[in-house]
């Protein structure tokens, strides 16, 4: 099956940052919550009832996972906007840049931010597949690439797996994942939405627990 490379929905490469944007989190905590944040990537929970209306602001590059299908307005520095369809579990990339986002459609928006802070790509090798896991490529650019997962029942990493690449782990619902990295506590409850980092070189161990298919979607960062 041919992939297809997905645009940018986000459009945030179209014009310059205007000197007044400004970071999400601080300008509109009521719609941008961090649930992590490293030297690499912020992850932030992107939540917007319907009509909700943001103020000016910007992101570095950028990968959006909609968990909700939506419509956005995107008010651009040139006056002009652009109107996009989020879909429901998809993913999408986007360039460095300014917009003032409002939630135009019928549902609330709700959606995983991934915020990429290094200066440049890296150059990792990513997995096209994955043993024990079914992928289904959602979106891909210079910097990573976000894959649809489907773990099967008996998907195991072993203890002390370590890749040369980042991953961001998102769950699509209640699954029965243990998931414990460099020698934590394993994460065994996990609800829609939940991200997980997984450090490059770091020892850690999967495991399907619930004798089920389990519903991820998978961020791999060169």
């Amino acid at each position: 099956m041919k992939v297809r490379r997905i645009l940018p929905v986000l459009s945030l490469a179209l014009f310059p940052v205007a000197a007044a944007a400004q970071d999400a989190v601080k300008v509109d905590p009521a719609h941008y919550k961090v649930v992590f944040e490293n030297p690499t990537v912020r992850v932030l929970r992107v939540s917007y009832p319907i009509g909700g209306k943001s103020v000016v602001h910007q992101h570095p590059d950028a990968l959006v996972i909609p968990l909700t299908d939506a419509t956005v307005r995107f008010a651009l520095p040139d006056g002009k906007s652009q109107d996009q369809t989020l879909p429901n579990e998809s993913a999408s990339f986007s360039a460095a840049g300014t917009h003032t986002p409002a939630n135009i459609g019928k549902g609330a928006v709700d959606a995983i931010l991934v915020e990429f802070k290094t200066a440049a790509p890296g150059k990792a090798t990513l997995p096209a597949n994955r043993e024990g896991l079914g992928m289904k490529m959602l979106a891909e650019s210079p910097r990573a690439v976000a894959h649809r997962t489907t773990a099967a029942p008996t998907f195991h990493e072993p203890a002390a797996s370590k890749h040369d690449y980042d991953q961001i782990v998102v769950a699509l619902g209640s699954v029965p994942m243990s998931l414990a990295i460099d020698g934590k506590p394993a994460k065994t409850t996990w609800q829609r939405g939940d991200a997980v980092f997984i450090g490059r070189g770091v020892a850690h161990e999967a495991k399907n627990t619930g004798g089920k298919p389990a519903e991820f979607v998978i961020v791999s960062i060169k």
